[in-house]
């Protein structure tokens, strides 16, 4: 097929374990970038943990963080478009603080969580960020919310239902998260290919993750990472290797790559 563009998730799909780039995935993408195919970000993250690895892979083209709540420019980090989450705050607060969670707010200014853990001293490390604010969210000043994060330990979807009218549900297995109501990466992505001039039968997508199954489904070819989630696999067009195996590379090495010239002598 003729591809213009490619999205890629990163958490289980671009990185590894110890949250680093192959080198055979870097080495994929950027053949694949050489054929003037178009890449893109698009992630769970927020900028500042996004943009560095986005650096090292040569990128210049606008990055999809929090679920498509906002798209930053390539080389500034400027907001070309974002959709806020509006929450009732105190039942949000109230409903989350009957169960032992970490509840971490993602906003236009930085982050505010409830606890830090191992995860935000990762993003603090690779970001150069400190969050906003530690303790309790109750008493925190906060606005502009882009997603909420509520880490549980375990699925509870019979928690994160009653957020339904208010926001765009994704449940996974330690918790859930909130965007604005039909926010997702596929709703960036279609600004982007708006804005680019490419048809989404133009595009291929990969990931692992329930964040990832609209853009996966309406997309040209869509690639699942052999870790990813049943709905991730039931939603793509292809099941590739795990992440550890370099999935990404091997699916834009069978699929997308054009062949290489072959001479008779």
């Amino acid at each position: 097929m003729n591809v213009r563009a490619i999205f890629i998730d990163m958490d289980g799909t671009l990185l590894n374990a110890s949250q680093n780039i192959s080198c055979r995935n870097l080495e994929a993408i950027n053949r694949l970038s050489n054929q003037g195919v178009k890449v893109f970000l698009a992630t769970g993250r927020h900028y500042e943990v996004t943009a560095p690895y986005h650096k090292d892979i040569g990128l210049r083209t606008p990055m999809i963080c929090l679920n498509g709540a906002v798209i930053h420019d390539a080389l500034t980090g400027r907001v070309m478009q974002m959709r806020t989450v509006r929450l009732n705050e105190e039942r949000f607060h109230h409903m989350t603080a009957e169960d032992p969670c970490n509840v971490i707010v993602h906003t236009v200014n930085g982050l505010y969580c409830k606890e830090t853990n191992e995860e935000i001293d990762y993003w603090t490390k690779v970001g150069k960020v400190e969050p906003q604010y530690i303790g309790d969210l109750r008493q925190a000043s906060y606005k502009e919310v882009l997603k909420y994060s509520v880490r549980t330990g375990g699925p509870c979807p019979e928690l994160s239902a009653l957020f339904k009218k208010e926001a765009e549900v994704i449940d996974w297995k330690d918790g859930f998260e909130l965007v604005a109501p039909n926010v997702s990466k596929w709703f960036a992505i279609k600004r982007l290919l708006q804005a680019f001039r490419i048809h989404p039968d133009e595009v291929a997508a990969i990931g692992d993750g329930p964040n990832d199954v609209e853009m996966l489904r309406r997309v040209g070819v869509g690639a699942a990472m052999g870790n990813a989630c049943e709905e991730a696999k039931a939603a793509a067009d292809i099941v590739t290797s795990h992440n550890e195996e370099d999935g990404l590379a091997e699916f834009i090495e069978n699929y997308l790559h054009e062949p290489k010239e072959s001479y008779v002598i």
